[in-house]
């Protein structure tokens, strides 16, 4: 994830998936557990929600179901606030006595967190688990690093395009096709209604950005195995930047109130009334439903840069993970499965939202909530991730491509010369990860 940002009605609560910020931990000592007790009291800690209830009382059902066949365990849940789960897990992961026997955590910290050495591989119990196998190959892939399995997905939350159903129907348009169409959509409808955004973008928000570079054959990063070299500057990658820094200005998203926003806020504006598009996510869909827009908007995949085609959306979401220092592992493992199975993921698409990590169940649930299809639709054209690197977490958490969009939006730097610090401070983080 980033770590992603995820909306819930009425207020937002940051995620994983792609909106992580991380610092990384520094590498601890081996605590492996020595014993794997059959008895006992597990320790859960898990994402405290906006609206925090419904996800309690699924994860209480799920805790039951888990208790039901292990009588002599006992659960203890604690909901710890996202925006200090850094300084909590980095914690756990040096104390082994106080950590807790299985956490959520964000699906762009999996690489630092098993460079920490502080999750459990399950990559045999993982491969044993017959519900696993309808996994989406994306969600599989955001708890795998260097072949191994360290955790379970439990969501994944990609984004697609919102748009203003009224206000395209009154200026006689149809929903872009391709992004050059999307950029000259959005200048059309601010030039006809100046008092609306004609998609509302921001600077900070690198997680809407990074379709426009992808669509475009580009990279934040290349290589594999945890080593990674910054591609962010490359023509490709520079071609992207372009096309998203050109939505900043008089003509769309002034860059004097754009720059600093992050998804967060252009979600908020579109469901205000303010905008006539904007990018968000499956996780948006109750926000946008709590604003003004209410019966006035619909969502259709973003588009690439070819007419027709589905532009690559960053793949966010959470993970389960067992803790490599838990005295409890097989009991960890089974609760792990508890809470990240099919029946549990189905009751969270219920309650919050979530996006469901198996094609099954997401495609049940896409029948009984039509709103999915176009993320679904986004997910099997083909969703990406950030890089499975430790020094992704140092590179979100300084927020180097916000700073990059910034400099560029501004006109502090031009694209070449932004996206070249961007890297080398890419560069550094990667090489400082190890």
């Amino acid at each position: 994830m980033k770590l992603s940002a995820r909306i819930t009605a009425p207020a937002a609560a940051l995620v994983l998936a792609g909106l992580t910020a991380t610092a990384c931990a520094p590498q601890t000592s081996d605590n492996s557990a020595t014993k794997d007790e059959k008895s006992g009291t597990l320790r859960v800690w898990l994402f405290q929600e906006v609206a925090n209830k419904p996800k309690e009382k699924v994860v209480d059902r799920a805790v039951d179901a888990f208790k039901a066949k292990n009588k002599d365990a006992k659960v203890e849940i604690e909901y710890i606030p996202v925006e200090t789960r850094a300084q909590r897990i980095k914690a756990a992961f040096n104390d082994p006595k106080s950590a807790p026997d299985l956490i959520e955590y964000g699906n762009t910290d999996t690489a630092g967190y098993v460079k920490d050495g502080g999750l459990a591989d399950v990559t045999e119990e993982f491969g044993a688990w017959d519900e696993a196998e309808d996994t989406d190959p994306t969600a599989k892939e955001s708890v795998t690093v260097d072949g191994q399995i360290y955790g379970a997905p439990l969501f994944v939350g990609v984004r697609a395009l919102y748009y203003r159903t009224d206000v395209f129907k009154d200026l006689g348009i149809e929903p872009p096709k391709s992004q050059a169409e999307l950029v000259s959509t959005a200048k059309k409808i601010h030039k006809a209604k100046p008092a609306l955004y004609g998609i509302a973008v921001g600077g900070a928000y690198t997680y809407g950005a990074m379709p426009f570079i992808w669509a475009n054959g580009g990279e934040l990063a290349e290589g594999d195995g945890g080593s990674y070299k910054a591609a962010i500057n490359s023509p490709a990658a520079q071609k992207g930047i372009k096309v998203y820094t050109s939505l900043f200005g008089a003509d769309n998203c002034p860059a004097a109130k754009c720059a600093e926003m992050g998804g967060n806020d252009t979600v908020t504006a579109f469901a205000s009334g303010k905008a006539a598009m904007a990018i968000g996510g499956d996780f948006s869909h109750a926000a946008v439903e709590a604003g003004s827009v209410k019966g006035k908007y619909a969502v259709v995949p973003l588009p690439s840069t070819k007419a027709g085609e589905i532009a690559p959306a960053f793949a966010g979401g959470n993970n389960l993970g067992v803790l490599k220092s838990s005295s409890h592992r097989t009991l960890a493992v089974d609760l792990m499965k508890s809470l990240a199975g099919k029946k549990t993921q189905a009751d969270l698409f219920e309650a919050m939202g979530f996006l469901p990590t198996y094609t099954d169940v997401r495609k049940d649930a896409a029948l009984k909530q039509p709103f999915i299809e176009p993320f679904i639709a986004t997910l099997d054209a083909g969703a990406k991730a950030a890089p499975a690197s430790p020094g992704w977490a140092q590179i979100d958490s300084s927020l180097v491509l916000p700073t990059m969009f910034q400099e560029v939006v501004s006109g502090r730097k031009d694209v070449a010369a932004a996206s070249d610090d961007a890297a080398k401070k890419m560069n550094d983080a990667f090489g400082s990860a190890g």
